[in-house]
Order: C-alpha cells, then sequence, then structure tokens
C-alpha cells in the first residue's frame, strides 16, 4: 500500500487577513487529523517568504481513506472557509510513495537513499 501526500499552495487576497484565517481553520484541521480514519498529517500554515501564501501538508494512508476525506463535512466546511476568507487562487497536487525511510542513519548523517 502506498502513502498518499497532497501538497498545496494557497493564494489570499489580503495578506492581513491570513493569521485569522489559518487560525478559524485550525479546528477544522484537528477534526481531520482526530475524526478521519488514515489521516497521518494535516496542516494548513503560513509561508514564511510569502505574506499572501499558506502552505498545506497532508499525509494519507491510503487512496481509500483520501477518496473518504473528499466526501467528508471537514473537507466542504474548509473550502468554505477559505472561499469566504478572500481565496485568490490555489495549485494543489497529489503524490503516490512507494517508499519511506529516515532522513538521518545511526551516524545521524542524512542520506537521499532509501536502501
Amino acid at each position: 500500500m502506498s502513502l498518499i501526500v497532497v501538497e498545496a499552495a494557497i493564494t489570499i487576497a489580503d495578506p492581513s487577513t491570513r493569521q485569522q484565517l489559518i487560525d478559524r481553520s485550525a479546528p477544522i484541521q484537528k477534526a481531520t487529523r482526530d475524526d478521519e480514519p488514515g489521516c497521518l498529517v494535516y496542516c494548513f500554515a503560513p509561508d514564511p517568504c510569502q505574506d499572501d501564501l499558506i502552505q498545506v501538508y497532508e499525509l494519507w494512508e491510503s487512496e481509500e481513506a483520501l477518496t473518504a476525506h473528499f466526501d467528508h463535512q471537514n473537507y466542504f466546511d474548509m473550502r468554505t472557509m477559505l472561499n469566504d476568507g478572500g481565496l485568490t487562487g490555489a495549485v494543489s497536487r497529489k503524490h503516490r510513495v512507494d517508499a519511506s525511510a529516515p532522513v538521518y542513519n545511526a551516524d545521524r548523517t542524512p542520506t537521499a537513499d532509501f536502501g
């Protein structure tokens, strides 16, 4: 079984409202993590280099878990909240992950290989 990663970049019209929007999304983020089987990570966070950007990182146990999310009230609530909050654009992608390994080996050296 492959993990599914969703990454997105959400642009908002008024950068001064970004933190308020993220704060309003926190209960939905928590509900998604707590209530949806197969959700390992669900995080909407401010981009530190671009003040009108929210970065999204999601990690799902399977395609089935992500499919269920797309039909869950949490998903609908997040979409509504973001659209009502001045979303001006979004780019999102999903990735199927076939291997996972620690970044650091036993000697605490970072490695890029999966062996």
